[in-house]
């Protein structure tokens, strides 16, 4: 492609994509294709020829667009938000186009030394101590992996790395945890089984006092105690352990804490918010992703280490094609994670902090909390719903209750998140919790504004409606 056709194609292409960020509402928030539908009108076999832009782009909106569920939708209430900006996707654009590989210094030594700085932005932004040192992941999961796998190095004083496994660790979470710790788990050779799941209570956060009754069980069962992954904003309830019982616990038995805090961690920005972090001092790693609610397109998690030694001697390699004159003076992030290659992810995060301004996020976030808090009080005018957890940040979990068995509701309610999720307005997800179905509306995409709230209340007032004449 030249120069003059890059240009028509790539103007062609912000035009549509400003266009699409301002009439996003417009398409259904959820694809309506079927399984195989999109497959099924791609060729089998790549072509042998090249083919003009034009027929691509054509494709891309024939084929590919319907397949498409909309994540920056202002009625996107699912999973939690994958957000992007404006500002995102321009540090993005610039990202792509210097096609910067960032795995030492030397390779880029602006991707290394912006990285330092956007990541002790966030460090300060959310409160956190001075010693903390950050590193961008591309998701919370490897983030989890790479504190797994630091601190089955630090239990075992490296041996691990060396020989392999001479003895049986011990992983705690809590019931509510992320699957990416078990996932984590798995893979850093700990195994299922020693995966030690603690009760909750009755908001669904970690119990403490279960925490250090199962550690000095398994001390006298002769398993030795490696890891502590507490989260900050669970997924199916919004849960907060109490991370300073917690951390007393794990600086008492020299256990390492990692605080995943994917997506309430954000809210930590707000001094009223701050409180979900109390104890944060004790934690060894914490991670959060700006790609869930700091307006940063997918993908951009902030992973922070106490002590960043224990991290690089778990990852550090150093072949002789990867040394410098300058290693002794720089960072290289190659040897903080489990990456060699790396992408330029700081460019994006700057322009996003520098767009917006701290206060500009903070109020952004402020608006999604308030939004939560409105449609929460506004389902619970309506006697015939409610609130199966409680609301900390912008998740609201609730449920369809006309006094039916549990049996019944859990299928009434099945069926309510279908009929909302067909009108392709808004897009829930549901959970259990404590056996029951739960539906889950998170506010959180840019977007969305309080009459997107009404119409989500509207829709499932109406369709509950529709179910309970039936």
């Amino acid at each position: 492609m030249k120069k003059e056709q890059f240009k028509k194609y790539g103007y062609e292409l912000i035009d549509w994509i400003a266009d699409y960020l301002e009439n996003v509402e417009q398409y259904p928030v959820k694809s309506t294709v079927q399984p195989g539908e999109i497959k099924s009108q791609l060729p089998a076999s790549p072509p042998a020829h090249p083919e003009e832009m034009d027929k691509i782009l054509e494709d891309f909106k024939k084929i590919i667009l319907p397949g498409i569920t909309h994540w920056q939708h202002p009625g996107w209430f699912a999973y939690f938000p994958s957000n992007n900006s404006p500002a995102s996707i321009l540090g993005e654009l610039l990202s792509a186009g210097l096609g910067t590989q960032g795995m030492v210094w030397q390779t880029s030594p602006s991707a290394t030394e912006l990285e330092e700085v956007v990541m002790d932005w966030l460090r300060q932004m959310i409160g956190l101590p001075e010693d903390y040192a950050g590193v961008i992941q591309d998701t919370a999961s490897t983030a989890t992996l790479c504190a797994l796998l630091a601190a089955r190095e630090k239990a075992t004083a490296f041996a691990v790395n060396d020989s392999g496994f001479s003895k049986v660790l011990r992983v705690y979470a809590s019931k509510e945890a992320h699957s990416s710790v078990e996932k984590g788990v798995k893979i850093a050779g700990y195994g299922r089984k020693n995966l030690v799941y603690i009760t909750t209570d009755e908001e669904f956060a970690m119990i403490p006092g279960e925490l250090e009754k199962a550690i000095e069980e398994d001390i006298t069962a002769g398993f030795q105690p490696a890891c502590v992954v507490a989260t900050v904003g669970t997924t199916s309830s919004g849960a907060v352990d109490p991370l300073k019982p917690i951390g007393e616990i794990c600086k008492k038995y020299n256990l390492w804490l990692h605080v995943d805090a994917a997506y309430a961690g954000t809210a930590a920005m707000l001094p009223e918010k701050r409180w979900a972090l109390e104890g944060a001092e004790y934690a060894d790693s914490l991670v959060f992703n700006p790609h869930k609610w700091m307006l940063t397109n997918f993908d951009c998690s902030a992973f922070f280490v106490r002590n960043p030694q224990v991290l690089t001697r778990t990852f550090e390699i150093h072949p002789e094609y990867l040394k410098t004159g300058v290693d002794a003076v720089v960072k290289n992030f190659r040897d903080w994670g489990i990456q060699l290659g790396r992408r330029f992810r700081a460019l994006k995060l700057w322009f996003v902090i520098r767009t917006y301004g701290v206060e500009g996020i903070k109020k952004i976030i402020r608006k999604h909390i308030h939004l939560a808090e409105l449609f929460r009080g506004e389902l619970l005018q309506d006697k015939r719903f409610e609130l199966l957890a409680p609301v900390y940040f912008s998740l609201v979990c609730f449920r369809l209750n006309d006094g039916r068995s549990e049996e019944e509701l859990n299928a009434l309610n099945q069926r309510l998140l279908e009929a909302i999720n067909s009108t392709g307005k808004i897009f829930l997800t549901h959970t259990t919790l404590n056996g029951k179905f739960t539906l889950r509306l998170v506010v959180g995409q840019r977007t969305t504004e309080e009459r997107h709230i009404r119409q989500a209340l509207e829709i499932i007032k109406h369709k509950a409606d529709e179910l309970l004449k039936k």
